[in-house]
């Protein structure tokens, strides 16, 4: 039993044990489910540009049009999976679809041959991505003590990253074992995705977060509120969105800062692919910490401030000269940036949502950090071939040093509403 502030005891009378808190088995498995997925996928990735250069011999070009997809084909299609989680109060099986569509794809990559057949593909894969995030974050969000939500979320993405870091280990092991090895890697990924499929269809329960908090309500409906989108465009939700969307065209991708820190050190390309481990070792070691830190600060707080880390690798990777501790200072610095990010922006804004609408806002969110995202990257290539590494580096951190201040204030609220708002759901 949790203790909130309703909960406190009155004078004379003792207050009952504190129990330590436990992150909710659902969210483990979700959490095991996402770990399982992501060795599959990212043991594609790892590859993909070797297999369509390489085994396929398609041009660079070819291979530029996939990554965009791989990039932007989830970002537009979050909302729609909140939308039909929250529509039918059934997130669990809106989840099975998405987790099951990328499931296929592996099976497809397995007699694909060409252009046409791996953009289909990968357009597939990352629509099943799209449509499954929202329905997950909001069975995390409904599965977990709102007080907790943070460490919830920090758990999810530690298991999540753990498969991040696996997946292109388990390619490049499978390569150097076996030359052309890239069809093995192809089976291996599909019978990972077939486990976490399987992991979330039998042993995660069908909560309905509409009904669980209608229940919990004297006189409500069971079915709970309707869904409205108006609940989605709430004042306190429009400022997350917005602020949201002003820091992700602030935040151009890591490919840039491993591209920056490779040019200025010059280390040999075989070494590239590290950048992205060290990053997401990183992030594992710090997503539980950051999350509990978001639950006793706020999280909206640990959200914009996350950001300065951010800067401190922009400041890294646009110095003139360097040497390796400021780049193991960058993937230390981009690790505590997602960590204090990724699951905190939806901790956030399921906490604010009202339950009907839950997955909705949190797709909304994500949808708007995603399509910003890749604005930012777009626009960050022009202003590196016009200025130069460092000068586009440096200037990117001065831009950002203005709106963390301003996007602070403009949050300013949020984490006092936490409590009621958790209350109320």
């Amino acid at each position: 039993m949790y203790i909130t502030l309703r909960d406190r005891p009155k004078a004379g009378e003792q207050a009952p044990p504190r129990s330590k808190q436990k992150v909710s088995s659902v969210v483990v498995t979700l959490g095991v489910v996402s770990l399982m997925t992501d060795i599959s996928s990212e043991a594609v990735a790892a590859i993909l540009p070797l297999y369509v250069t390489a085994a396929l011999g398609l041009t660079t070009i070819a291979y530029g049009f996939i990554d965009g997809l791989m990039q932007g084909a989830s970002a537009l299609v979050r909302i729609a999976g909140g939308w039909a989680a929250d529509r039918g109060d059934h997130p669990k099986w809106v989840a099975v679809a998405g987790y099951g569509l990328s499931m296929l794809t592996r099976a497809g990559l397995l007699v694909a041959s060409g252009f046409a057949a791996i953009t289909a593909l990968v357009a597939v894969d990352r629509v099943g991505k799209g449509i499954r995030t929202a329905p997950r974050d909001a069975m995390i969000t409904a599965a977990s003590d709102p007080a907790h939500l943070g460490r919830s979320f920090g758990v999810h993405r530690t298991l999540d990253t753990i498969g991040a870091a696996l997946g292109p280990l388990l390619a490049f092991i499978v390569l150097w074992a076996i030359p052309d090895g890239y069809t093995t890697v192809f089976v291996l990924s599909l019978g990972c995705a077939v486990i976490g499929f399987a992991l979330l269809a039998l042993l995660v329960p069908d909560t309905r977060p509409r009904r669980q908090a209608a229940s919990k309500t004297a006189g409500a409906k069971p079915a709970g509120r309707p869904f409205s989108w108006r609940s989605v465009a709430e004042p306190r939700l429009r400022r997350l969105l917005v602020v949201s969307g002003v820091l992700g065209l602030l935040t151009i991708g890591d490919g840039f800062i491993y591209l920056a820190l490779q040019s200025r050190d010059g280390f040999a390309t075989q070494w590239f692919p590290l950048l992205y481990v060290g990053t997401n070792l990183a992030y594992l070691a710090l997503a539980i910490p950051v999350g509990r830190l978001a639950d006793r600060v706020g999280r909206a707080r640990v959200l914009v401030l996350g950001h300065l880390a951010l800067l401190a690798a922009y400041l890294c990777a646009g110095a003139a000269t360097g040497v390796a501790g400021l780049t193991i200072a960058a993937l230390v610095l981009l690790g505590v940036f997602y960590a204090a990010t990724d699951g905190v922006l939806a901790a956030l804004a399921g906490q604010l949502a009202d339950t009907s609408v839950r997955a909705a806002a949190i797709g909304t969110a994500q949808t708007v950090v995603a399509v910003s995202r890749m604005i930012s990257a777009a626009a960050f290539g022009f202003l590196w071939y016009g200025l130069g590494r460092g000068p586009a580096m440096l200037l990117m951190a001065a831009v950002l040093a203005v709106a963390v201040p301003a996007c602070f204030v403009a949050l300013r609220g949020l984490d006092a509403a936490r409590v009621t708002t958790s209350g109320a759901a």
